[in-house]
């Protein structure tokens, strides 16, 4: 039924983990717990941000009784992958973010985690579905640090900057990509069955990018024409600045995209050209031998009487005719630009 979360993973607990950052403009807090309820309990007062990696079914129903989640909402965030969009609910937004990370220094492949964000008037959720790296370091040290506005501004602001870093963690595997692809172009001339699998694997990153990207541009533009208690208008004038970098990089992956298009067409165009070349010599070659044939056919019949069976150089006439034959051609084709 709709709203209905999956059953308990006995194993979840394990992989759980539970971060809570709670600031006012003079203090920060930093916590961690294997619950929730332990988490929430030493946190300080002001702005809490709840960061929870390997959320399962038990903490979700803990948080949506905390702070009223809906659970359509909570439904999505087990329920991935999900498109990135943005949903507004009673007293808190509900954000479905896709963060992308380059999986290794010499590939540029991605690494797709989704990341689901609640935020209401002091609070913010962060739900990724594994623990390890993430992009929202800089938030924290921002945070730590006292560095911008964000310990005198409100939760939303806190979740533009989460928004804002998700975005921002896009160009450095755009950048790879786009590195990836200039390599593969001096490698596309030489249309190797390598090259054509390297192109469609590196098309499909580009797709993946595309399918991240637009929707994200699309849930900014929505967050940003709000008109809510729960927004700032200064946080909405901040989330233009995220907007127009979801547009940059819509736009990078469209290039690349286009890009990527033409080297195939290229190594196509390659391919058929060396073919071309391998048809032009076998057909030559082919042509050469009608002749020949030909005369072979001819000597080679078993009659008694024919002209030149008895004839001491009948077999160099033979051979010489022959010759003379394939060098006429090779002269003809040569003079019409056809070898």
């Amino acid at each position: 039924m709709p709203g209905t979360l999956p059953p308990l993973d006995p194993d979840a607990a394990e992989r759980r983990r539970i971060t809570v950052i709670a600031y006012t403009r003079e203090a920060v807090t930093e916590t961690e717990g294997k619950t929730l309820e332990e988490a929430l309990a030493a946190a300080g007062p002001g702005v809490r941000w709840i960061n929870v990696d390997g959320a399962d079914t038990g903490v979700l129903q803990r948080l949506g009784a905390h702070f009223k989640l809906h659970p359509l909402a909570l439904e999505d965030v087990l329920g991935g992958p999900q498109r990135p969009k943005i949903e507004r609910y009673a007293d808190h937004y509900f954000m479905i973010l896709h963060m992308l990370r380059l999986a290794s220094a010499r590939s540029p492949e991605c690494d797709d985690e989704q990341v689901s964000v609640f935020f209401g008037h002091d609070w913010v959720v962060t739900v990724q579905e594994r623990p390890g790296g993430d992009v929202f370091e800089p938030v924290r040290d921002a945070i730590r640090q006292s560095r911008g506005r964000v310990r005198e501004a409100g939760a939303d602001y806190l979740a533009y900057l989460l928004l804002d870093a998700v975005v921002d963690g896009l160009f450095p595997v755009l950048e790879a990509v786009s590195d990836h692809v200039e390599i593969l172009e001096a490698e596309t001339l030489k249309a190797s069955p390598r090259s054509l699998q390297a192109l469609q694997h590196t098309r499909h990153t580009v797709l993946a990018l595309r399918r991240a990207i637009w929707p994200t541009r699309e849930a900014i533009g929505v967050l940003q024409r709000e008109e809510s208690p729960l927004l700032a208008a200064e946080t909405r004038t901040f989330l233009r600045d995220s907007h127009d970098h979801a547009v940059q990089a819509l736009e990078l992956v469209e290039a690349l995209r286009e890009i990527l298009a033409g080297m195939i067409d290229v190594f196509l165009s390659v391919q058929n050209q060396r073919l071309n070349e391998v048809m032009k010599v076998l057909t030559v070659i082919a042509t050469l031998f009608i002749p020949l044939t030909f005369i072979a056919s001819i000597y080679g019949m078993n009659f008694k009487y024919m002209p030149e069976l008895e004839w001491r150089w009948g077999y160099a006439w033979a051979l010489g005719l022959m010759a003379c034959s394939a060098i006429g051609m090779l002269t003809y084709f040569r003079r019409k630009g056809w070898w």
